[in-house]
């Protein structure tokens, strides 16, 4: 007797997503789909993640499923993920996020500003890869101004773009989590003041956003690549982030003369705080963990002798 569920629904209810009474659930195989299939089954999916977006429908819990294969989902315009409690699950290989099939990929010859928008509330996202391979000018991969959602094993590319202001992720949305997500890569090097992570006030309140299990990479030869970067357009008071067991690793450039990249660039006030939480944060191949430090776990907020137990010890230049 086979194991495997026999419908979209028996599916998706073992990957702990919300169910409702009239949710929905959609199969996208990038090649063997047809936009003009209904979706609903294993036998008769659609093609493209655009199409079974357009199908959903906001608040009631409706699942896409994003089958791997070695063809990428490649959109003609920016993708915008706007229906709340609206959910994305890959069905492929469930190792750390780096390298997963089920992909998402603005192409080299198309111009995407930003390559996926996800402004829905409350949505769920696993097991994806997404990507933009336009080279030319400022290039984002996604940019996410919904809040409370969940992105688990998601691998966020680099822009092929090194232009200052690319990046690979860029929030406004606030209390959103991700766990062992990968933001950036260290196959594309990077000569600009990119970004992996971008922190931006827009029209949200990005407050409170958690990271888990994740890893920051980058292959930079320049210092004014930064892993995690807040926008000085944040004012709103009590800001925050937390970083449980994450990794910010830069590959220095392999030439003569090539510098490293700086791990968070914090234009914060003094009402933001960047947490390292626990023991396990790691700085590789970074000139500084941030800067400035300031903002980022203080020991104490006024004179006396330090405890020692601190988040992270570092030797700051």
């Amino acid at each position: 007797m086979s194991l495997f569920p026999k419908n979209l629904s028996e599916f998706v209810a073992l990957q702990n997503v919300p169910r409702g009474p009239l949710s929905k659930v959609y199969l996208v195989d990038t090649e063997n789909g047809n936009d003009s299939n209904m979706g609903t089954n294993w036998r008769w999916p659609l093609k493209s993640l655009e199409a079974a977006e357009d199908l959903c429908v906001a608040n009631r819990h409706d699942t896409v499923l994003f089958l791997a294969r070695a063809t990428a989902d490649n959109p003609a315009a920016q993708i915008t993920w706007d229906k709340d409690y609206t959910h994305l699950i890959g069905i492929g290989s469930e190792l750390p996020g780096l390298g997963q099939r089920c992909r998402v990929v603005g192409a080299t010859a198309t111009t995407l500003t930003n390559m996926i928008l996800i402004s829905g509330n409350g949505c769920m996202f696993k097991n994806l890869q997404f990507g933009n391979e336009y080279a030319t000018g400022a290039m984002g991969v996604a940019t996410v101004t919904g809040q409370r959602c969940l992105f688990e094993n998601v691998f966020f590319m680099v822009p092929f773009s090194t232009t200052a202001a690319s990046y690979s992720l860029k929030i406004s949305g606030g209390e959103s989590t991700f766990k062992r997500c990968t933001i950036g890569q260290q196959t594309s090097l990077r000569t600009g003041a990119s970004r992996n992570l971008w922190f931006y006030k827009g029209a949200g309140d990005n407050q409170r956003c958690r990271f888990i299990d994740c890893e920051f990479l980058s292959w930079a030869s320049v210092t004014t690549h930064v892993l995690v970067y807040t926008d000085v357009d944040i004012d709103n008071e009590g800001w925050m982030v937390e970083f449980e067991n994450t990794l910010f690793a830069n590959q220095p450039d392999a030439e003569p003369g090539g510098v490293l990249a700086v791990g968070i660039d914090d234009n914060c006030a003094v009402v933001h705080s960047i947490y390292m939480r626990g023991q396990n944060n790691s700085f590789a191949g970074c000139t500084a963990v941030a800067d400035p430090l300031t903002y980022v776990l203080k020991a104490e907020t006024g004179t006396g002798t330090q405890s020692g137990l601190l988040m992270a010890t570092v030797n700051e230049a």
